[in-house]
């Protein structure tokens, strides 16, 4: 920390009401110096956490953050809480795997009073930690930071409406960017961005005090409004809004102006009343490519590959395509060009599901609903109900969010929407928060609902092309980044690689290698090459070739081909990125169960453990877990031991 002499001397977060308004200026700059070289190498939230450097030092002059609970929505923004609260020597680890969370965790400091990943959460927990307080007679204050972009989140509201009705002492922070991931949308960014001009307000000012001074007591009625001016303000400015919510509205300030955050904040815990601190800030502010494009630089890869200690892959494969997102966004632009049906949405996330390009080309067919996942979901059967077919797009870890949507508002009513869960499975640094690890159990329960795991990019396009043909609920889950297509040049066995010219239709799966050995890997979604690489290389090995049958759709599984498989073979390894608890793997047991299929078999299951998986890379996780080519491999060199070749009898 030599480069920063201020941030290295400092006790922290103690020292940080001592120091000198010249010294905290100073501070806020080895901050962000500190973030910029830290994130552009191991990749974070950059721009959200830059603008709220000021804030942070703000709330820790200001609180007492061993006594008084701080909460902050989603963590994007927790970088400078993370470097005064005690982790500045460690702050290098961020996003490594071992290292430092790049959200709040509760596990990880005693600061972190919430653990975070999702927004609109924040001020929930804390009207929670304040009633908690009023019961047990405490005194100390609790703050929630949310952003503007996670207030339009119905969660928030609904916070908010409670929060003003119970009226417990609580501190809301409103951190207005006009920016969530991508530019905010929607009625309540707009209004937050109402103000009036200083010389609009300065003519109607001076025009009715002409007109009124005319009149007989005039100059009272005038001295009467400027004493309401404030008041007359907030009737035009987003005051009005939260004072409907019965908060005491202080805004809208300067986020980025120390000396008036904290004369501010200082007078916020003086009300014994929930307050609402509305502060102005600029995402990415000090860091001028942030400043500049802060949507790109929200959230960054790094630089830099991790330190990754685990056995080098067997070679064989390449990226199959140009990743799931931008596969999907150009496919479903084609198939909009055909079909004026089709309507996209999503919810804070255009850039991130592939759908920019679909926005650009149809912008009357798409919608960014912001942070509303439940609200996307229901808009889209409205729509669907009358008439349109809609792609809902939204990550695996967020979708989770409209789960009552989903089996209430489409599926019970057995609707045409098609939703496609983007980051499904293992997603890297942003770890358990974001892990995409549950939604082929928690949808393959769920009545009329259709369920595909495409392995590449050339599956998702015909499962999606599949699923927009259907007049009815269908779920596609795929990956982060690029699937894997096999250099069958390089390996031995090729002949033996079936070479599927088309995606089947739900209910039916493809077999991707016939094996020599009466052993068979079942695989759903990305993990179906890696299966076949692990196949070919344990045959190199031994001689003995596992077939590896691709399911492709979970739900409804291809049962016959299944049955024909377990009747053919000694054993199986089910494999899956996702929760092994009710997900593929578990809809092949109840399948071979209710068959009385399970007697001859030996069965490995090959998934996510019940545990959260942490942050990390993925090749890392991905090794961890056993879900590796090594992984696999050596599962499979297990079960091939207790197997006979395919052509001996049984």
């Amino acid at each position: 920390m030599t480069d920063t002499p201020l941030l290295s001397s400092l006790h922290l977060p103690e020292d940080i009401p001592g120091l000198s308004l010249p010294l905290k200026q100073e501070l806020a700059q080895e901050l962000r110096d500190t973030i910029i070289r830290v994130v552009t190498q191991n990749g974070g939230h950059l721009a959200p956490s830059l603008g709220v450097v000021e804030l942070t030092i703000a709330l820790l002059s200001c609180f007492d953050p061993a006594h008084d609970p701080i909460v902050w929505d989603v963590g994007h923004q927790s970088y400078p809480w993370k470097l005064l609260t005690g982790r500045a020597d460690r702050f290098d680890t961020l996003r490594r795997y071992g290292g430092l969370s790049g959200f709040p965790n509760r596990s990880e400091s005693p600061y972190d009073y919430f653990g975070v990943g999702h927004a609109s959460t924040s001020i929930s927990a804390a009207l929670g930690m304040a009633a908690a307080r009023d019961l047990r007679g405490g005194r100390e204050h609790v703050v929630a930071v949310i952003g503007d972009g996670a207030l339009s989140g119905g969660m928030a509201l609904e916070a908010l409406n409670q929060a003003g009705g119970m009226g417990n002492r609580l501190i809301v922070i409103l951190n207005d960017n006009k920016m969530s991931i991508s530019e905010n949308t929607g009625a309540l960014s707009r209004f937050l961005s109402r103000n009036l001009s200083h010389s609009t307000v300065m003519h109607i000012k001076q025009h009715v005090a002409k007109v009124l001074s005319r009149l007989p007591k005039g100059d009272s009625i005038v001295d009467i409004i400027r004493k309401g001016e404030v008041s007359f303000k907030s009737f035009f400015t987003p005051g009005m809004l939260f004072e409907a919510f019965q908060f005491n509205y202080i805004g809208p300030i300067n986020g980025h102006d120390i000396a008036q955050l904290e004369r501010h904040l200082e007078a916020a815990k003086q009300l014994d009343m929930p307050v609402l601190l509305h502060i102005r800030t600029r995402k990415g502010k000090g860091y001028g490519p942030a400043e500049n494009d802060p949507s790109h630089f929200h959230g960054i890869s790094a630089s830099v590959a991790d330190e990754i200690d685990v056995p080098p892959q067997p070679a064989g494969w390449k990226p199959s395509g140009p990743g799931f997102s931008r596969a999907f966004g150009e496919e479903l632009c084609r198939l909009a060009e055909k079909n004026p049906r089709i309507f996209a949405i999503t919810a804070a996330m255009p850039d991130g599901t592939g759908l920019q390009g679909f926005h650009e080309r149809f912008p009357n067919r798409f919608a960014d609903v912001g942070i509303c996942e439940e609200h996307a979901v229901t808009f889209a059967a409205g729509l669907a109900s009358r008439g349109f077919h809609p792609v809902v797009a939204i990550y695996s870890t967020f979708m989770q969010r409209a789960y009552d949507q989903i089996i209430h508002d489409v599926c019970l009513q057995n609707l045409p929407v098609t939703f496609c869960l983007d980051r499904a499975g293992l997603v890297g640094e942003d770890g358990p928060t974001h892990h995409g690890a549950f939604d082929l159990s928690w949808l393959r329960v769920v009545p009329n609902l259709t369920l595909g795991a495409p392995r590449d990019e050339a599956s998702l396009k015909k499962a999606l092309d599949i699923a927009l043909a259907m007049d009815k609920p269908v779920a596609l889950r795929y990956p982060r980044g690029s699937g894997r297509k096999l250099d069958a040049s390089r390996l031995r066995f090729a002949g033996s690689i079936q070479h599927p010219g088309s995606y089947p239709p739900p209910g039916e799966g493809q077999l991707l290698l016939r094996g020599n050995s009466k052993v068979c890997i079942l695989a759903a979604g990305q993990r179906a090459f890696p299966c076949v690489e692990a196949s070919l290389y344990t045959a190199e090995k031994t001689g003995l070739l596992a077939s590896v049958f691709d399911v492709c759709w979970v739900k409804p599984l291809p049962e016959k081909q299944i049955l024909d498989i377990a009747a053919q073979s000694d054993a199986l390894l089910l494999v899956e990125e996702s929760s092994r608890l009710g997900g593929f793997s578990s809809a092949v047991l109840e399948l071979l169960a209710d068959h009385d299929a399970l007697g001859h078999l030996k069965i490995r299951r090959l998934g996510l453990p019940d545990r959260f998986i942490p942050h990390g890379p993925v090749r890392r996780l991905r090794a961890d877990v056993g879900l590796n080519v090594s992984g696999i491999a050596a599962a499979l060199k297990e079960l091939l031991s207790h197997a006979a070749p395919a052509d001996e009898k049984a």
